[in-house]
């Protein structure tokens, strides 16, 4: 077994963590969705002098070495590329996380009211455990696209001065025949409904809660009723990022699973400065419910943005544009699970990932067999082993629990269809898909280095 990363450290290591954490946790704490997350990204890359796509495609320019460009698909999913002294179609070092997170979506007619309280009907996305999202403090985000073209954006739970939202449960003096139901069942889907309200409208016969509610949306929010049906609201817990421990060592938040790849990767992006080879760092949606949607990995807007830039150097043609994928390298940064003495039957200990062991690095993923896997190259392995040890990037190896217990996949297998080389890699977590996760600082410090020292050298 690999030693703790954190014996290793002198005084500048652990200023440098405390730091990044800090800057990690504010991100956490202020981007719970997809569209915060890209506008957050876009934002920061305009500051370290990226370009718009779409602007260099409108104005023909050619590219050149050093150029900073990003292309952003639908608000959701976005990518960041630095132009190296090579053409592009020698290939790419690509780092590619995912910035979706398990949640509660608000359905297109979702408000009713039952015996004087008033609720909105959920929908959950990912693979979550629904008894984990009951009794929480929870946050509405996201948008709504109203008819005349203009676009709401919704964020009520986070400021302490907002109102929160909230699942019941049942008590536990009437829960008898409840607790004697499989953990897949205590909490049903349908009955994931956040309560909204309880106070009723004077002179209002029927569903007198639920017109106080809508009376609140439309003089508050704007938002009628009719207005769901295009909205996209997600129901997440709510509060900051915060400090785990009494060591202070972890931090715990929403949505680690994959922001802590992501947030990482995007910093190793604005720091690395033109190499030969191309950088491209691309942030994904629609990951935990199967990369699919025009904003999820498997969509033409990766290969598009690629025979754009393709053409602004010169080259045109799909064969270009695959020769170029097959070339390219890729970290395929996803998290890890990490070994939790509490469950430890589901764990095979010589092959599982620790806190404070560094970045993890899993051949493969998949169920059973290594179902819907990809298995990196041997020869690939060993580049990457090369690179982090030349750089003193502390990584462990590990599989997603014992053979036969499960399993999980990534947006692996997806990129290695173009023959590029890929291969997993990301921070151990704690109580992954939970509302609330729990990463080691030493972990996210040691990615952040080796996202770095794999786009300079791979």
């Amino acid at each position: 077994m690999r030693k703790n990363v954190w014996l290793s450290y002198e005084e500048s290591d652990l200023a440098a963590i405390e730091k990044l954490s800090e800057e990690y946790k504010a991100f956490m704490s202020s981007c719970k969705t997809e569209r915060e997350c890209v506008a957050y990204f876009a934002a920061a890359a305009e500051k370290e002098g990226y370009q718009n796509l779409e602007n260099l495609i409108a104005s023909g320019t050619r590219i050149k070495s050093g150029d900073k460009i990003y292309a952003q698909g639908m608000g959701k999913t976005i990518a960041f590329f630095e132009i190296g002294s090579e053409p592009v179609s020698s290939g790419m070092n690509i780092l590619c996380a995912h910035i979706d997170s398990p949640r509660l979506d608000i359905k297109q007619v979702p408000l009713y009211e039952d015996t004087e309280l008033a609720y909105l009907d959920t929908h959950y996305y990912g693979g979550i455990k629904k008894y984990q999202w009951v009794t929480l403090p929870l946050a509405m985000h996201g948008v709504v696209a109203k008819k005349d073209g203009s676009v709401l954006t919704v964020n009520i739970g986070e400021d302490p001065e907002d109102p929160i939202v909230y699942i019941t449960d049942l008590l536990i003096h009437l829960g008898a025949k409840q607790m004697q139901k499989k953990g897949s069942v205590v909490v049903e889907g349908e009955a994931l409904d956040i309560l909204i309200g309880s106070r009723p409208i004077k002179d209002q016969e029927k569903d007198a809660v639920k017109a106080n509610i809508l009376k609140l949306l439309e003089e508050k929010y704007q938002i009628e009723e009719e207005d769901f049906i295009s909205a996209e609201i997600e129901v997440v817990p709510a509060g900051p990022a915060r400090d785990c421990g009494l060591d202070r060592s972890m931090i715990a938040a929403y949505g680690h699973d994959d922001r802590v790849c992501a947030f990482p990767s995007f910093q190793a992006m604005m720091e690395i400065r033109a190499q030969k080879r191309t950088t491209w760092c691309i942030l994904v949606d629609k990951e935990e419910i199967g990369s699919v949607g025009a904003t999820g990995f498997e969509s033409m807007f990766f290969e598009n943005a690629i025979a754009e830039l393709l053409a602004l150097e010169g080259e045109t043609g799909n064969l270009a544009v695959r020769r170029t994928m097959a070339r390219s390298k890729m970290l395929s940064s996803d998290v890890s699970a990490a070994y939790d003495p509490a469950y430890a039957d589901a764990f095979e200990k010589r092959n599982a990932a620790y806190f404070g062991k560094g970045l993890v690095i899993n051949k493969y993923t998949g169920a059973r067999g290594k179902s819907g896997s990809n298995d990196a190259n041997a020869e690939y392995l060993g580049e990457i082993r090369r690179i982090f040890d030349e750089n003193h990037v502390a990584f462990q190896t590990a599989e997603l629990g014992k053979v036969d217990f499960g399993g999980g996949g990534t947006i692996a297998y997806i990129a290695a269809l173009y023959g590029m080389e890929v291969v997993d890699s990301g921070v151990a977590v704690l109580s992954m898909h939970a509302p609330w996760e729990i990463i080691s600082k030493a972990d996210l410090y040691e990615a952040k280095k080796g996202y770095l020292a794999f786009l300079r050298e791979a």
